[in-house]
């Protein structure tokens, strides 16, 4: 499965060998794809060829081949960068069903100390999608490793966090919250449409939310445009 960027950058490139029988240079990427050093596109374009979507041929400039696309190809390029707002997103689901999941019970005390905690969904830590899903399980959970409050589950997608320690297929527990401090790590509804796990910069009275991954994008937004749905407080990871 392509992160959003990858996957960017994949149509981006196909769509200009398509039209004029080169690859794009390094600097043609990094503007499309609005990334601010070539760095991010060396790591995207590492991610494509390790995953066998295109390879890179030895002693030549512009030296990109395209193997194969992704299954479920979109339109282009153009489609793809208007339909997402070329924004990362990460919840899986719908809007409705991410505010109806908040209005039931987030935690349970059981009986033998452990408090239940619903998983609602996969957060991608690379791009957003809408919401959260229903919850499909529950987590058991011992008291210490929660703050006082509701508390929710999500399953992370992608790698926009992973410089915060946070990876794909790890599971974050956050206090469902509508306030949070500059520099915490949140879920943010933005538009009342798209969910994001990303931390969280106050400046002045716009809000920054920012990715732990150079080849994301920082996002800043009017703070009527951006809901807090919760805070990070505890990760799991298996091995």
């Amino acid at each position: 499965m392509l992160t959003p960027k990858q996957k960017q950058l994949l149509l981006f490139v196909n769509e200009r060998i398509e039209a004029t029988g080169i690859p794009p240079s390094f600097d043609e990427m990094k503007e499309a794809l609005d990334l601010k050093s070539k760095s991010g596109i060396h790591r995207l374009i590492m991610a494509l060829e390790e995953r066998g979507f295109i390879r890179r041929l030895p002693h030549r400039a512009r030296a990109l081949e395209v193997i194969r696309m992704p299954e479920n190809r979109r339109a282009g390029f153009d489609g793809e960068r208007r339909a997402r707002g070329f924004m990362p997103t990460v919840i899986e689901g719908t809007k409705r069903a991410f505010e109806e999941s908040l209005q039931a019970p987030f935690a349970r005390d059981r009986e033998d100390g452990g408090v239940q905690v619903p998983v609602m969904g996969r957060i991608a830590a690379g791009v957003p999608r809408s919401a959260i899903e229903d919850p499909s399980h529950a987590l058991v959970m011992p008291p210490e490793f929660l703050s006082q409050g509701e508390h929710f589950a999500l399953e992370v997608r992608g790698d926009s966090m992973i410089d915060a320690g946070i990876r794909e297929g790890d599971t974050v527990i956050l206090k469902r919250t509508a306030n949070a401090e500059s520099g915490e790590i949140v879920v943010a509804l933005i538009d009342d449409e798209e969910a994001t796990l990303k931390r969280l910069r106050r400046k002045g009275q716009s809000i920054a939310l920012e990715p732990a991954n150079q080849a994301f994008e920082t996002r800043i937004f009017g703070p009527d445009r951006v809901k807090i749905q919760g805070k990070l407080v505890a990760l799991l990871r298996r091995y």
